[in-house]
């Protein structure tokens, strides 16, 4: 009997697990990490980019996102959305990989959403014995007719392939001997053919389609007669090819930095192009790797290429030039340029570069570039770190979008000009804000509250420092009369003037308006939200967290020097104070109580905290072990000269244009990643995969403070509670500090008194990474201010309160004010499994309006783990993120209900969801336009075969047979 009640229990336990957890991995945010190729369609509106790790991505109307991943962890070269025609209408594109095989994907709906599907792959094979030149393919047609693809492959041929069954059609291929037997012997003799560069459609007439050879010849081909037309005797290593609307005209771009136009005239051969320009002069220009001519409504066509600067003194830059009528630009992008295309109503040019995708309005005056509302660069500069803050106020969110409106006055006014499929995800149920700090000494501000990460805010802390920034030293802008007539888009920017800016932590009040940030020389600054723009003084607070301490020297960087003359600071969050630790380490912790109007603030030197109401300081915990001279030397001691040098000598490169940017840019990323994975492991003490033993107290870095926490609770005595601070350190020691903060009527004048009032020290000296107070129902207390803004209960102060200490081995709860040992759950760690990331959430199921608070865990194995409170047993587990990805898990944030975000890439977050109720993910819809599926009435989507066979089945079997 008490076996079945037992499992009836567990069973019910298991149903309750069920209802409140449930792990998916729903959308990423961001730009592709390494993209390598770019398709559009036209008809669908769908932008789409492939990467070099195999992985394509869907985009439309803002919300309407897919993503897909090759088998093989192999390059997408060429990606192209399109119709095809089989058995039914398909909806789809084709991705040809590095490894030269070519998948078909289809978007197919099930139950009214669209999914992305991978429905079939096909790899040309020659005839035997055949080099692999003459089968690897290196240009790609979708046929208008959405029937046919032609390959051009490495030896010249052009294999003719039916989709969507990927079959063969022998009779219809275009050998070289076809081609070259009209052309002069003389040509023939003196230069091979090479491989198909480029293959085009004749815009009026899709039964000719223009082949282009690397070598420069072209041919124009019939496919219904299996002959050509006319061939165009180029000179000169062809680059890309363009038929402009009328069918007549030809443009080719070439390899010496020229384009040409040929005119169809059906004479045979055309030995001279009507027309050759060298748009930047007669001086060697590297290769216009692609070039189109566009109609406009009013005046002259676009004329868009890429490419074609002059080697010797801009061969380092990344230039789109847009000519139209009498105005001539080159657009200069930060980052290599991988392929672009034009959208014609309404105007705009698209450019997918390395790091970012840019959209240019070419219908307003001065082409001002349209902001994204996805696909944003977080990395503009590195990401550093991360804060998120759920359930936003009206009030707040309206007043940080007005400021970052104010920030966007150079972006064009249209509408985002890619509009695809139907966004039929629900309007979020709250406002969320994904704060993220950055290398720069900038935060940026993200409406994080849907599918889609929407830049809101930028935040810039450099303007209170002296920085080693040359304020003369302005790239953005070319000088007037230069030539070529550069323009500097994009928001990429990998350079950082200053490391020291860096900002490492983040904290806002979103009751208050508060923020305080933290950065890597020891700098905190506290900031309040202004709607005007401010001019004013930021006097820093110079606080000594060796307090007295003889015998140590600091090693490190030198702290920032602050502007002694009043900053005009822009609307938004405006610093108001600033405190400065010394030695200026990096600031690994900081607290915000903004009722107290407190802030705390950890280095690996110990901890204080300062009151910016009153602007002073009122308490320094020094925490550094005598023992600990490594803590003295600076994360970036090691490093700064070299850091500097570099800093220097790219400006210098910049400012003289020396074509070696592209090699040292490289060699910068590389040595900025390896100086940031050293200052990790140095600041977060990376594990190795131990058994869990007892630490020594002369281990490194032992008084590096890891997390602070503002308690009201009881400290002293169980009969009052007291205004109180947390602070737990590397060293697996706990200080408590109990506070007198003033009423309100005397808080300006009475000053706010701390005095030490416990310490805990753990048995096995683990790092302490959380702390957490529960009242006396179990739950952690509220957020500072959130009872006064009827959002959360009080706390229950009838009862005990238990202090709940997260170190990265265990979990150990302790009855306060006694702090006696209550209960502890052991973290497994036979295998090296420690606590990397830890946060409270809220769980509630879908039917039940009741909330239930717990514990989420991240383990330096990339494993997520649920843990009920106040019981701490463990109730879900779930693998992450690869434990070889440990930037991902040094990056992990958690949400208050249950939802995460990590570095997946440096330029992508991945969004995770735990919870059954909060799940934010892609919904959306793609159906074929009406002009489309009238082409083939008798065949819809989905309709079945009067055989009985659903049209899904049919073409699966065609394509086993095939």
């Amino acid at each position: 009997m008490k076996r079945f009640r037992r499992h009836g229990h567990e069973s019910q336990r298991d149903k309750h697990k069920q209802d409140l957890y449930q792990f998916n991995k729903t959308v990423e945010h961001g730009f592709p990490h390494q993209p390598s190729a770019l398709g559009f369609s036209p008809s669908l509106q769908l932008l789409a980019i492939g990467t070099r790790l195999g992985a394509i991505k869907l985009y439309g109307t803002p919300g309407v996102e897919f993503m897909g991943l090759h088998d093989e962890n192999a390059a997408v070269l060429v990606l192209i959305l399109s119709f095809f025609f089989f058995f039914f209408f398909l909806v789809g594109g084709v991705t040809l990989l590095v490894y030269n095989s070519l998948h078909m994907w289809t978007l197919r709906a099930h139950n009214g959403i669209s999914e992305l599907l991978e429905i079939g792959r096909f790899t040309l094979s020659g005839p035997p014995g055949a080099p692999p030149s003459v089968t690897r393919v290196t240009a790609v047609l979708a046929h208008s007719s959405g029937e046919l693809l032609l390959l051009g492959t490495e030896g010249g041929h052009v294999f003719v392939v039916e989709v969507p069954g990927f079959r063969e059609l022998e009779e219809n291929n275009i050998s070289v001997e076809n081609v070259q037997n009209r052309i002069p012997e003389d040509y023939v003799g003196r230069r091979n053919l090479e491989c198909v560069e480029a293959l085009h459609e004749n815009p009026l007439n899709p039964r000719q389609v223009l082949i282009g050879y690397s070598r420069g010849l072209m041919v124009l081909w019939d496919l219904d007669r299996q002959r050509p037309i006319q061939h165009f005797l180029g000179t000169q290593q062809l680059e890309s090819v363009w038929w402009m609307e009328d069918g007549v005209n030809i443009l080719s771009s070439h390899s010496d930095g020229s384009y040409c136009q040929w005119t169809v005239t059906g004479e045979d051969p055309q030995t001279e192009p009507e027309n050759q320009e060298m748009p930047y002069g007669a001086f060697p220009c590297k290769a216009i790797s692609k070039i189109i001519q566009v109609p406009s409504k009013q005046g002259p066509p676009f004329l868009i290429f890429s490419g074609g600067m002059p080697r010797a003194s801009y061969g380092d830059r990344h230039c789109i030039s847009v000519i139209h009528s009498k105005t001539h630009e080159a657009l200069d992008f930060t980052s290599r340029i991988i392929d672009f295309f034009v959208i014609r109503e309404p105007s705009a040019l698209v450019v997918l570069v390395e790091e970012e995708l840019v959209v240019v309005d070419l219908q307003s005056e001065g082409w001002p570039v349209i902001q994204t509302p996805y696909l944003v660069p977080l990395h503009c500069s590195a990401i550093t770190c991360s804060h998120h803050v759920s359930s936003i106020p009206l009030k707040l969110w309206e007043r940080v979008q007005a400021a970052g409106a104010l920030q966007n006055t150079h972006y064009s006014s249209k509408p985002w000009p890619i509009i695809g499929g139907q966004n039929l995800a629900p309007d979020p149920p709250q406002r969320d804000l994904l704060l993220t700090g950055h290398e720069d000494g900038t935060v940026r501000f993200w409406d994080a509250s849907g599918v889609c990460l929407y830049p809101m805010y930028k935040l810039s802390t450099a303007g209170v420092f002296l920085t080693d920034a040359d304020p003369n030293d302005n790239m953005n802008q070319g000088s007037e009369g230069e030539w070529p007539p550069f323009r500097k888009v994009g928001c990429f920017d990998p350079y950082s003037d200053d490391p020291r800016l860096g900002i490492q932590k983040i904290h806002l009040c979103k009751y208050s308006g508060y923020l305080t940030v933290a950065g890597t020389a020891g700098q905190i600054l506290i900031m309040e939200l202004n709607d005007e723009a401010a001019e004013q003084m930021v006097e820093a607070t110079v606080v000594d967290l060796l307090h007295g301490q003889e015998g140590f020297r600091w090693k490190g960087q030198a702290r920032l020097d602050v502007r002694e003359e009043p900053v005009l600071f822009p609307p938004g969050f405006q610093p108001f104070a600033l405190v400065q630790c010394q030695p200026p380490a990096v600031v690994t912790a900081i607290a915000l109580h903004s009722e107290w109007k407190l802030v705390a603030f950890g280095t690996s030197h110990g901890f204080g905290f300062y009151d910016y109401h009153q602007k002073n300081n009122i308490m320094v915990k020094c925490t550094l072990n005598p023992s600990d001279q490594m803590a003295m030397e600076g994360p970036l001691s090691r490093v700064k000269s070299i850091k500097k040098s570099l800093r220097q000598s790219f400006r210098r490169i910049r400012r003289s244009r020396v074509s070696m940017r592209k090699h040292h840019t490289t060699n910068l990323q590389e040595i900025n990643a390896r100086l940031e994975a050293e200052a990790l492991q140095e600041m977060e003490l990376a594990p190795v995969q131990r058994k869990i033993e007892a630490r020594s107290s002369d281990d490194s870095f032992t008084g590096l403070v890891r997390t602070l926490y503002f308690a009201d609770t009881f400290v002293s005595d169980s009969s009052h509670s007291t205004p109180s601070l947390w602070a737990g350190t590397n060293g697996g020691a706990v200080f408590a500090y109990v506070l007198r903060v003033p009423s309100l009527e005397r808080r300006a004048e009475d000053p706010v008194v701390a005095h030490a009032a416990k310490e805990i020290q753990l048995m096995h000296r683990a790092p302490v990474v959380g702390l957490v107070v529960l009242d006396g129902k179990g739950a952690p207390l509220p957020e500072p201010l959130e009872v006064a803004h009827d959002l959360s209960r009080s706390p229950e102060m009838h009862g005990s309160h238990h202090l709940l200490v997260v170190s990265e081995e265990q979990f150990k709860l302790f009855t306060l004010p006694k702090v006696s040992s209550k209960s502890k759950l052991k973290l497994t760690a036979v295998d090296g499994s420690r606590v990397r990331r830890v946060g409270v959430a809220w769980f509630g199921s879908r039917t039940d309006e009741q909330l239930e608070s717990s514990l989420v865990v991240l383990t330096n194995q990339g494993e997520l783990h649920v843990i009920s409170l106040p019981s701490i047993k463990m109730m879900v587990h779930y693998p992450c993120i690869r434990r070889e990805d440990v930037s991902g898990i040094a990056s992990c944030v958690f949400t208050k209900y249950g939802q995460g975000f990590y570095l997946m890439s440096p330029s992508e977050f991945e969004r995770f969801s735990l919870s059954t109720r909060w799940v934010v993910e892609p919904r959306c819809l793609v159906e074929a336009p009406l002009q489309m599926r009238l082409k083939n009435p008798s065949s819809p989507v989905h309709r079945d075969q009067p055989d009985g066979v659903p049209t899904e089945h049919r073409y699966e079997k065609s394509m086993k047979q095939n």
